[in-house]
């Protein structure tokens, strides 16, 4: 079989691929893209080796997905998850805290949690400072080896994961799987968002 008749199968996997992990992101309670990729390929019956679709793909079908079967409950559940990370970045701001993930792309599903990096001098300042405040919390692995700790919480019934990083790594840019520059948004911008949000959706 030619390349040229090999490329159309292959371009159909990666959709079905990118299709199926969109709804597992939307519905399933799947918060990272590459474990829904995973588990998408492996519903689908496919080999292991099989090419995945990158991060934007399946971006680009959640965001189809949700326009099309949440239409109405989406916007109203990006807004709330948007005000409860403004006010744990109010919270954190001894530490540098920036907005990352779904909730700032605006692609949160049913089951989304909120991602905010935090650069502290340490991350012992972090837990003490959620001691202090009374905060309760628990480590969770991290997904990154450059992150030194993971710290998860509960927050007006959305789980909230503080990433904890050294702080020189504030001016480092990073990078999704797939390449493309991760976007990050301090307290300033996350506020900017909520307030153009339409009334209809807050």
């Amino acid at each position: 079989m030619s390349n040229r008749q090999e490329r159309p199968s292959n371009s159909q996997q990666r959709w079905r691929i990118a299709a199926l992990a969109a709804r597992l992101l939307a519905e399933d309670g799947i918060s990272e893209l590459a474990l829904a990729k995973r588990k998408a390929a492996r519903r689908l019956g496919l080999p292991e080796s099989t090419l995945m679709p990158d991060d934007n793909e399946v971006e680009a079908e959640l965001r189809s997905y949700q326009r099309l079967f949440q239409n109405e409950e989406q916007p109203a559940r990006s807004a709330r998850l948007l005000r409860t990370a403004a006010r744990l970045m109010a919270i954190m701001q001894p530490f540098n805290p920036y907005l990352t993930g779904a909730v700032l792309e605006g692609i949160a599903g049913r089951h989304a949690e909120i991602d905010i990096q935090l650069f502290p001098d340490s991350a012992k300042d972090v837990e003490i400072f959620l001691h202090n405040e009374r905060f309760d919390y628990h480590h969770s692995p991290p997904r990154t080896e450059r992150a030194e700790a993971v710290l998860t919480m509960i927050a007006d019934d959305a789980i909230a994961n503080l990433v904890v990083y050294p702080r020189r790594e504030e001016r480092v840019s990073f990078r999704t799987r797939d390449g493309r520059i991760r976007k990050r948004a301090r307290l300033d911008a996350v506020n900017k968002l909520l307030a153009a949000i339409p009334l209809s959706s807050r």
